[in-house]
């Protein structure tokens, strides 16, 4: 193995025709690229919403209301706003009043329980809630053990086009997509609220290092830490992606919006770039399989940032047949690895580029993603780091030795989307953050000679059975190879000799029967004996977060639950 030279940046002759090693960044914050999109495209179409259109105009206007309305309610900067709601007009509008006055904002899950989000809403500090009329009523009565003083809740029916407008009062209800808010003191309607204030708030100075938000981690590895992401960070952030893609031209792309917006991938990837491309934005409320196919048939997306299971639910869903699906050049994929056999299907349906990438939430999030070029790109890899991007593998056990290339170690990144610190957690931070700004990823990556890099296993993943080291992503990869599995998810199991062994839970495509003989057949043609599975369970469907991407962990602690018991 070659000596490591990671501060070489092998990747570099592999980034595209016009992407710099360095970019001279805009100082300007998101609400300014919302300000200048508005200005250069007052008429295009920012978001959409079941066929309801929004104008970049429009939305600034909306900002601009909801702002000087924030500011009647006692919002100053710093000060911190929460938002508990899924892709909707309102979640865009108030996401940028916030800041655009100085706030701190702080995106919540909707599908969180009320004790999660107790949790999330006191340390976070926050004063006012922005949420849907479904949760009104659980969040009034939750508003007393927190800090909360207003909440304002809009409806799913609130932006809808003709004649669904007129319908939805009659059909909401019934099909549970709205509810009645009991009155309570400072509880208001969106729609309400909105139409008393001018869009004329007050201006306040915000620069790159002041708090933009609170963005809390998902928790699945203890309690969810609140990663303190600068306006500099997401600004930066956004400036970087438009460059990675600079084939794809301001004010002419539109993105399908499928990715939640509360968690970070989303929230950067198709939210704010979309923003500061001044691009058109198709809100997809559920990203399933029928949403996704029918937003893209319906609207006809250009660019497409998903995980894997939304590629895998559209390919596997009875629609796919009938959908063209032509009009989407490029797609972005992250949070999971994509297999190889799901990239060449998709591909071959819409004549898109997929490229991979990969982020954290403590990085804003991204940090890789792979040439937009089937030439240069490497199926199976995370890509290489991204303008102003630098990154080392080091030894597991010191945290600090540069191991040699193509060696696997943990992932350390450092550039100006990596977050300031947690919130209210010291400890946590010097654990993740050195004093020189390397962010410890937590995740065993190795470094090809290239400079492409490739996340082998979360460190709390790896399956160690007999003293050989089992990576859950190849032996999944083995099941996805297999042309009548769906989805597979590898994890560890207890075991009397070998400490661990495989197991592995599989989801079967529609209508299809599958025999663990075969796959287990299967197994022993394409891996190590060491790697076979001890296990395999076939299940109707899989765990996930609420982004789609399967959650293992889940997997995990029902298994040593039924061990245990």
């Amino acid at each position: 193995m070659k000596e490591s030279r990671y501060q070489d940046k092998p990747w570099l002759p592999y980034y595209e025709k016009d992407i710099p090693e360095k970019l001279e960044y805009e100082e300007i914050c998101l609400p300014g690229f919302l300000e200048r999109s508005a200005s250069a495209f007052p008429d295009n179409m920012a978001l959409l919403f079941q066929g309801y259109k929004i104008s970049y105009h429009k939305l600034n206007d909306m900002v601009n209301s909801f702002a000087a309305c924030l500011n009647d309610f006692g919002i100053k900067k710093r000060d911190r706003v929460a938002i508990l709601l899924p892709n909707l007009i309102p979640c865009v509008a108030a996401y940028y009043a916030i800041m655009k006055i100085g706030g701190i904002t702080v995106m919540n899950n909707p599908l969180y329980s009320d004790r999660e989000l107790k949790y999330q809403l006191n340390d976070s500090g926050a004063k006012v809630l922005i949420t849907l009329d479904l949760l009104g009523n659980r969040m009034v009565a939750l508003r007393p053990k927190t800090k909360i003083k207003q909440i304002i809740y809009t409806s799913i029916g609130d932006y809808l086009p003709f004649p669904k407008n007129l319908f939805f009062p009659f059909v909401g209800k019934k099909k549970k997509w709205a509810a009645n808010v009991n009155p309570a003191a400072d509880v208001y309607k969106w729609k309400k609220i909105l139409a008393k204030y001018p869009p004329n708030p007050p201006q306040t100075e915000v620069s790159f290092d002041d708090v933009a938000m609170y963005q809390y981690t998902g928790g699945t590895t203890g309690i969810s830490k609140g990663s303190i992401l600068t306006h500099g960070n997401l600004s930066r952030q956004v400036q970087q992606l438009g460059a990675w893609f600079p084939d794809f031209e301001k004010g002419r792309e539109i993105m399908l919006g499928a990715l939640p917006f509360f968690h970070v991938f989303g929230l950067s990837t198709a939210m704010n770039l979309s923003i500061y491309m001044g691009w058109g934005n198709i809100l997809v409320l559920k990203p399933l399989p029928g949403a996704l196919l029918e937003s893209i048939r319906k609207f006809s997306p250009t660019f497409a940032p998903l995980v894997p299971t939304m590629y895998i639910g559209m390919l596997s869903h009875p629609a796919i047949r009938r959908s063209n699906l032509k009009s989407v050049k490029g797609c972005f994929s992250g949070s999971a690895s994509l297999p190889v056999e799901v990239i060449k299907k998709f591909e071959e349906k819409t004549g898109a580029v997929i490229v991979e990438g990969y982020g954290l939430t403590e990085a804003s999030p991204v940090t890789h993603i792979n040439p937009f070029n089937q030439e240069k790109r490497k199926i199976g890899s995370i890509g290489v780091p991204i303008s102003d991007t630098e990154c080392r593998i080091v030894d597991l056990d010191d945290g600090k030795t540069n191991v040699p290339v193509g060696e696997s170690g943990e992932l350390l990144i450092r550039g100006p989307q990596v977050m300031k610190s947690y919130r209210n957690m010291p400890e946590e931070t010097a654990k993740t953050l050195t004093a020189d700004g390397w962010l410890h990823t937590g995740d065993i990556a190795k470094m090809d000679e290239d400079g492409y890099f490739y996340i082998v296993e979360r460190k709390k993943d790896l399956i160690i059975s007999g003293g050989y080291n089992v990576y859950p992503r190849e032996v999944e990869e083995v099941f996805y190879e297999f042309p009548d599995v769906k989805e597979a998810c590898a994890v560890g199991i207890p075991h009397p000799r070998r400490g661990e062994a495989v197991k592995v839970f599989v989801v079967t495509k529609q209508g299809k029967i599958i025999s663990e003989k075969e796959l287990m057949e299967f197994c022993k043609k394409n891996l190590a004996k060491y790697k076979w599975p001890l296990e395999i369970e076939f299940r109707d469907e899989l765990p996930r977060s609420n982004i789609g991407k399967i959650l293992r962990k889940d997997l995990r602690a029902e298994e040593m639950a039924k061990r245990n018991s």
